[in-house]
């Protein structure tokens, strides 16, 4: 009979349990200071803008290339 009791106990469903455990990794994360997360997103927006003046040249240079070899 005591088996049958320890079957019975309810398990939370999968949305429960999810919620759960996110809310608790996120209670570990270390989170970034309001001047660390400026200096990060500035170096991700500077990144940005470089990479793309960087893809822009190489595709412009790719265009012309093909237009050099197509003759068009």
């Amino acid at each position: 009979m005591a088996e049958k009791e320890k079957k019975e106990i309810k398990q939370p469903n999968a949305v429960a349990r999810f919620y759960r455990e996110t809310v608790g990794e996120l209670r570990k994360v270390n989170w970034p200071t309001w001047p660390d997360a400026k200096n990060l997103t500035g170096i991700v927006i500077l990144v940005l803008v470089v990479m793309a003046v960087y893809l822009s040249v190489v595709d412009a240079i790719g265009a012309w290339f093909v237009n050099l070899i197509l003759g068009v």
